[in-house]
């Protein structure tokens, strides 16, 4: 059996003090955040806080009771900006999780805070079952939630740093999919448009494009990717990029988005140049959401199953509780092709 990791072992290795190791790992100020930063990876790669114990629970928060009235679970979603129950993504998660809580008989409480501070200053520990985060969440607060020994599960987001289970839609798998039904159509000269920094979802679906390619023998050049900054608002960026390119007269025959609010921003940027989807070039989005059934053309898409997520992570966080010592478990959830009036097929014309 291995020994326990200690935060003796862990300044050792790193060459600082234990009282710098202790301060980094409890959240206290007095280290500056690129030594938090190398003490968390530092744990991390030790073990530290895969070993039973690593976190101090104050009467066993995450425990079921025997008896009597059942706790809330933590829904966290520090992204205000985008990441919201308004959100034609994320509110459907959301619903999803809030309706299986319903079915189980327990209650929900959505935290909002990005910061470490507002965090600890709403957890109770002992009054939750544990905790389910939506979307993209600092390893900082995640840290927060593991010292405090709630279990977690995790939607759309993964940590290398903090283990946790994770529910995702299969990414990859979806997106190697759509992008090989438009080669089945005709088209060679796609371009994947998207921040693949921006989650790990997002960098799973380029791989999925890029796989495709591969497949077909369809060499992979640098200008594959349409890189997007930023996390809203694309529609200039595609106008100046399709400016170029159809003033060097190469614009590619598909564009593939990461998701369809992408999509559609690029859908308004092409109808103010007066390039016509599918007719000048098809475009294709990820997600689902009901703006790409609305919008002119209406877009193909990938369907995610957003209610099945929120349902998985409340029933994956339930077994969690229940066996605490299992191993952690990433679970994929299939999306479905939808297939609408943005693309249609080809001649498999080249950029010339």
């Amino acid at each position: 059996m291995s020994k326990k990791v200690t935060m003796q072992q862990i300044a050792d290795y790193l060459g600082v003090s234990k009282f710098v190791v202790s301060k980094a790992l409890s959240g206290k100020d007095g280290v500056s955040p690129a030594t938090k930063e190398r003490v968390i990876q530092a744990a991390s790669q030790l073990g530290y806080f895969a070993q039973r114990g690593a976190a101090a629970r104050q009467e066993k928060p995450g425990h079921l009771p025997a008896g009597g009235s059942k706790p809330s679970v933590l829904v966290l979603m520090p992204n205000i900006r985008f990441q919201t129950k308004e959100s034609v993504y994320w509110g459907r998660i959301l619903d999803g999780i809030s309706i299986r809580l319903e079915e189980r008989g327990y209650g929900m409480v959505i935290i909002s805070e990005h910061s470490i501070d507002g965090l600890l200053h709403v957890l109770n520990p002992n009054g939750l079952l544990g905790m389910i985060g939506v979307g993209e969440i600092s390893t900082s607060l995640l840290l927060e939630v593991h010292r405090c020994g709630l279990p977690m599960v995790l939607i759309d987001h993964e940590d290398p740093l903090i283990p946790s289970d994770t529910v995702f839609v299969n990414n990859y798998d979806c997106m190697y999919k759509l992008t090989q039904y438009l080669i089945g159509i005709g088209h060679r000269d796609l371009l994947f448009a998207g921040n693949i920094r921006f989650s790990r979802s997002f960098f799973d679906r380029w791989n999925g494009f890029r796989g495709a390619l591969e497949t077909h023998g369809i060499p992979l050049r640098d200008d594959h990717l349409i890189s997007l900054e930023g996390i809203s608002g694309y529609s200039g960026q595609f106008a100046d990029w399709a400016s170029r390119c159809r003033a060097e007269g190469k614009l590619p025959s598909a564009v593939v988005c990461a998701n369809d609010s992408i999509a559609i921003d690029a859908l308004q940027a092409f109808a103010e140049l007066g390039l016509s989807v599918p007719g000048a070039l098809s475009l294709c989005g990820f997600d689902d959401i009901e703006d790409a059934q609305r919008v002119r053309p209406a877009l193909t898409t990938v369907h995610v199953p957003k209610l099945a997520l929120g349902r998985k992570a409340v029933d994956r966080l339930l077994e969690r509780v229940a066996s605490p010592g299992e191993p952690h478990e990433k679970i994929l959830i299939s999306g479905e092709m939808v297939y609408r009036e943005s693309s249609r097929e080809t001649n498999g014309r080249k950029r010339g």
